[in-house]
């Protein structure tokens, strides 16, 4: 019974409440207090396993459904869309052409000021770790510019003939 115990433990959803039907079925003749007495399982649990074995159709709860936070492009549409605008704006291809990834020199400060000169409030405008994140979404990574270096002198080696 601790192999059962510990096999139904490893599974969630659909895939467990079937396992534990099937056990219920097998080994408590199908009832679902007998199974709780037993094994430990939920009744309530294992009883949704046993309709749905017998019906056919899969549950599907509403946590999975309506469950999480919204992305920001699903919040504010019309900034997404201006930010996608700027990005491609300041886009360049990978030079291999090897991904469909384009690497863009805009920082995710620059992209929140350009956004907030077109008018979008503060609220609609997430912070730069955010924006970082929304623009790699949206397909495009943020690369850091390099700034010019000024190259060492070179000095003639002292013995040598100049």
């Amino acid at each position: 019974m601790e192999d059962l115990r510990l096999a139904a433990s490893k599974m969630t959803g659909e895939k467990r409440r079937g396992f534990q039907a099937e056990m219920t079925l097998k080994y408590c003749e199908g009832s679902a207090r007998k199974a709780e007495r037993l094994l430990g399982w939920g009744r309530r649990n294992v009883q949704l396993g046993l309709e749905e074995k017998r019906s056919g159709m899969i549950c599907v709860g509403l946590q999975s459904a309506h469950s999480g936070a919204k992305k920001w492009e699903e919040l504010f549409p019309e900034a997404a869309q201006a930010l996608r605008e700027i990005g491609e704006a300041h886009a360049q291809q990978n030079p291999t052409f090897n991904s469909p990834i384009a690497y863009t020199r805009l920082t995710a400060a620059e992209a929140r000021a350009q956004l907030r000169n077109q008018g979008f409030d503060e609220e609609q405008i997430p912070a730069p770790s955010t924006m970082a994140l929304i623009l790699n979404r949206m397909g495009y990574r943020l690369r850091k510019v390099l700034k010019a270096k000024p190259q060492k002198a070179v000095r003639p080696r002292s013995g040598s003939p100049t």
